[in-house]
């Protein structure tokens, strides 16, 4: 055993699938089932979020595949998913008929396999081979073949790339790009691809041929080719650490040039242009903020030009979400106090003229995408809040939008409110966060409230629709609290950056003063207040048991980062090390140390009881953070379970019915404790 981990105790649960471990995960999982899923209680509230999850009403949403509409849809019937397609005028009709192309459950059973869908890539401009990603168990490794869409069937001696993390991407018909695991020394420190190789039909994987390869310590290397009509080009990536990467343009011989642009720039190419959405200040004749998106013509730009249009400055209270391509138009996707607003941009002779995008939803989350760019201007519009079910829309730029589809109302809401309050944290930064609650609230202290957060990785928390989440949570009186910290990117690169690294504690300070604003109106009290988070935001979760017990009645933490000294050594950890620090390097794990709960644990403390969640086919955030935590507590007698799902990847589930097993379990935990008595 390494010296500097000999103190810990409980490393052999690192080990995923070693005997004694899964003999500790079955044993702690028999408890909390018979603790919480044994009730009518219980039963009936799973049901009634399996009966969500498998309507046959839910939206299906749908791409755009040559000249279909193709939609990946789970029920009761199909847990694993089947993929299926239909006309334009067909889904038009409010109970479409599908064509099925891709049935994974009967393929599952044909092959004794347990593959879940990870998306397919067609090549254009026919459409008729794609290469479809397939995970065993809902694992980010996968495994990649070749499906003719007109048969409906895998291509005899076609691509098939083994199980790896990594991919392949069309080049032609014959011809295509393959990042993956081609042995010792072709995997970064993340676990991610270091070579990018060109592989040609017939010729063995082992004899592609380099197209480049990166440094062990890089995230990771890929490839692309855009195959536009009329602007057919190559590029490889570079991804250095998070949100920093290089991007080359590659001749047809092979060479590489850098497309000389900051590193912590977004940069994306689309026909005639390149937009940079820049995370850092940027000087180059002109000053350039934080957040700004830019624009140039790509040939002007490779050949030296800096003659750059800005298209969206940030404000102290706005930043961007997205920019779409259509045929001719470009949308920028607004927020503004985490409140959508839309924008068309037109390219012409006398630069870029901006309108209003007409007929947008006035109310909600506003998401937009593309149709096709390549032939259109329409788009898929969706909006939502808390209480208001999705509505789907398609929009053609300058013509109001039709609406397509609308999600059933799952759980009575005419009770309910919706509001976006601010408070300060503790080093007098404005926080916003959403509170849904009853209209006729009692302000005495003793609502049953779940405070949710994230504020991690750039990742914006905006208002959305679940079922679930009414049904089993909103319908039967609980106040349900989205917090929107730093860390996350409400308010641009800004908002994330201040929360990094050394700064790593503001994110944690700014989710406590929302629970403590919570307690000061009343709302709710400590012993009625639950808190909730996944992945990073298990992380924050973690740390609010550890360092704010006081202020919560149960802690629910899912797939989550806890031990802060190992997590760049698990797995995908070593690629978080711009988020979080280098717990390798003694001045990092300085700072680091002072968010890392499993080292923050201490058993003579009191602690609020708390629910760890994970899974064993998690190979992005390593199961034995949640495993060692939960053991450390339950071995000194605190009130900690734990459950693991046996798959389900990151996600925790793999099909419907876990999903709302998993979601059962949580809602029980958060009843049995936040519920007045």
């Amino acid at each position: 055993m390494n010296p500097a981990f000999a103190g810990d105790p409980y490393i052999w649960l690192e080990e995923v699938e070693g005997t004694k471990s899964l003999e500790w995960v079955h044993k702690q999982n028999a408890k909390t089932e018979a603790r919480l899923a044994q009730s009518d209680a219980f039963k009936r509230m799973e049901a009634d979020v399996l009966a969500v999850l498998d309507s046959d009403t839910n939206i299906p949403g749908v791409d755009k595949i040559g000249p279909y509409y193709y939609n990946f849809w789970t029920d009761a019937s199909h847990p694993r998913g089947l993929w299926r397609r239909a006309t334009l005028n067909e889904y038009r009709n409010p109970e479409p008929k599908w064509e099925a192309v891709l049935d994974i459950d009967a393929l599952n059973k044909a092959e004794g396999e347990n593959w879940l869908w990870q998306g397919a890539d067609c090549l254009r401009p026919n459409y008729q081979r794609c290469l479809i990603a397939l995970s065993r168990g809902g694992a980010d490794a996968t495994v990649t073949r070749e499906f003719d869409l007109t048969t409906k069937s895998w291509i005899e001696n076609g691509f098939v790339l083994p199980e790896a993390k990594g991919g392949l991407g069309w080049i032609d018909l014959d011809t295509v790009y393959v990042f993956t695991d081609f042995g010792d020394g072709t995997m970064t420190s993340s676990g991610y691809p270091r070579v990018v190789k060109q592989w040609a039909r017939g010729v063995p994987l082992s004899a592609a041929s380099v197209v480049y390869e990166g440094l062990p310590d890089d995230l990771s290397i890929s490839a692309m080719h855009d195959n536009t009509p009329g602007y057919e080009r190559d590029f490889v990536f570079r991804t250095i650490a998070l949100f920093q990467d290089e991007q080359y343009l590659r001749a047809k011989d092979g060479t590489l040039t850098k497309i000389d642009v900051p590193n912590s720039a977004s940069k994306w190419v689309h026909k005639d242009w390149l937009l940079l959405e820049l995370r850092d200040d940027w000087t180059t004749g002109e000053e350039y903020a934080s957040g700004s998106l830019l624009s140039i013509k790509f040939d002007d730009f490779m050949v030296g030009k800096r003659n750059f249009d800005l298209l969206f400055a940030p404000t102290n209270t706005s930043s961007l979400v997205g920019a779409i391509w259509t045929k001719n138009h470009l949308i920028l996707n607004e927020l503004n106090d985490i409140k959508n607003r839309l924008s068309v941009l037109t390219p012409g002779e006398k630069g870029w003229q901006r309108s209003v995008f007409v007929g947008a939803p006035s109310y909600g989350t506003i998401d937009v995408s593309a149709v096709d760019s390549d032939d259109s201007d329409s788009v898929w519009l969706t909006s939502a809040d808390y209480v208001t079910p999705t509505t789907l829309f398609l929009a053609e730029i300058g013509k109001s939008p039709e609406t397509l589809k609308t999600l059933p109302t799952f759980f009575d809401s005419s009770n309910e409110i919706v509001e976006q309050h601010f408070t300060v944290s503790k080093d007098g930064t404005r926080v916003p966060y959403f509170l849904v609650r009853p209209k006729n609230l009692q302000l005495d202290g003793s609502a049953p409230t779940l405070l949710y957060g994230y504020g991690g990785f750039e990742i914006s928390l905006t208002p959305y629709y679940s079922g679930s989440l009414g049904s089993a949570w909103l319908s039967k009186g609980g106040v349900y609290v989205v917090a929107n910290i730093r860390g996350g990117g409400e308010y641009g690169p800004r908002w994330h950056q201040a929360a990094l690294r050394e700064n790593r504690t503001r994110a944690y300070e700014d989710f406590a003063a929302v629970a403590q604003d919570l307690i000061n109106r009343k709302i709710t009290s400590p012993k009625y207040l639950g808190v909730q988070g996944e992945s990073n935001g298990g992380l924050l979760t973690g740390n609010m048991l550890t360092q704010y017990p006081e202020l919560f009645g149960a802690v629910v933490v899912q797939v989550p980062l806890l031990d802060m000294k190992r997590f760049n050594q698990l797995l995908a950890g070593a690629s978080w090390m711009a988020e979080y620090g280098n717990p390798d390097k003694p001045e990092e794990w300085a700072y680091i140390q002072k968010f890392s709960p499993y080292h923050l644990f201490d058993s003579a403390k009191t602690y609020p009881p708390v629910f760890f969640l994970t899974s064993t086919r998690d190979d992005r955030v390593h199961p034995g953070h949640a495993r060692k935590m939960a053991a450390k507590m339950i071995d000194t007698s605190k009130d900690a379970i734990y459950y693991e799902n046996t798959e389900g990847g990151h996600g925790g589930a793999a099909s419907n019915a876990q999903s709302a097993h998993v979601n059962a379990l949580i809602y029980s935990f958060l009843w049995e404790h936040l519920s007045k008595k």
